[in-house]
């Protein structure tokens, strides 16, 4: 958690300097534009007059449509550099491929597990343990496979039965955390990957002043401003991740724990079918 807080604080700081600096050229683009409308609405000598806008009866050209979020994007990518920016966008798409992945595996593994016990319970009250078995074989997820596993256990003790559940349990919970190392991956390398793209963005931002000769604000300002777009890809796309694997750990420690407690229960259960024999 301290990494994801420490993440979208970075982003915040830069998304405010990143709209200020937004602000500011939107300002002297206003600017301009009303310098133009004013030098267009002053009289013309010894001209045709100009022909006037039906509104406002002042000339001057129609400003350009303002860009889209789609627009800005591709534009900011391509600002950015491909070489970093290619590789943080794979990072984020094999990073949400596995994600969604793993969050429809995980959703399937869930199991009613009240139901699941009451079946198996009413399975060996009718026809025994192969009745059990046969009801657990025939529902999907980790917590049906655990029960398979301790109930062939049974002709071998009670103590057979909790070891063979805890060895298959730790297996199931090796499935269910599938993938996970690699979103972890892709979180840390996002980042990483951006930062790179900056220091090489500013390398570069120094060389063109050193060959110009001069400080100019606008090379500068230019130079930084394609340095950190890298930076702010890679954190977004770090932030993006980020969320999806807390909510795929949250699901898997549920599972985690209804497996454990479907186990005790199962345990009990057949502890009080073998008395009742």
């Amino acid at each position: 958690m301290k990494k994801l807080f420490t993440l979208l604080m970075l982003t915040g700081i830069l998304t405010l300097g990143y709209s200020s600096t937004y602000a500011q050229n939107e300002g002297t683009n206003a600017e301009d534009n009303s310098s133009q409308i004013a030098e267009a609405s002053a009289p013309v000598l010894e001209e045709e007059a100009p022909v006037q806008d039906d509104n406002t009866g002042v000339t001057f050209d129609e400003p350009e449509e303002s860009k889209s979020f789609h627009q800005n994007v591709k534009k900011n990518f391509i600002d950015g550099g491909w070489e970093f920016m290619g590789i943080v966008l794979l990072c984020l798409i094999l990073g949400l491929a596995i994600a969604i992945e793993r969050i429809i595996t995980l959703n399937l593994a869930s199991t009613n597990t009240k139901k699941l016990l009451a079946k198996v319970e009413e399975a060996l009250s009718v026809g025994g343990v192969e009745a059990a078995k046969d009801v657990c074989r025939n529902t999907r997820g980790p917590i049906a496979s655990i029960f398979v596993q301790g109930l062939m256990r049974m002709t071998e003790g009670i103590e057979m039965v909790e070891k063979s559940i805890i060895a298959y349990g730790s297996v199931e919970m090796g499935r269910l955390e599938k993938g996970m190392v690699w979103i972890s991956l892709f979180i840390s390398l996002a980042p990483m990957l951006g930062f790179m793209g900056t220091v090489i963005g500013m390398i570069d931002a120094f060389n063109a002043i050193e060959e110009a000769g001069d400080i100019s604000p606008s090379l500068v300002a230019g130079g930084i401003k394609v340095a950190l777009l890298t930076t702010v890809g890679g954190l977004i796309v770090a932030v993006i991740l980020q969320l999806f694997y807390n909510y795929l750990t949250s699901k898997i420690d549920s599972i985690v724990n209804s497996m454990e407690d479907a186990s005790i229960s199962l345990v009990d259960m057949l502890v009080k079918h073998n008395l009742s024999k």
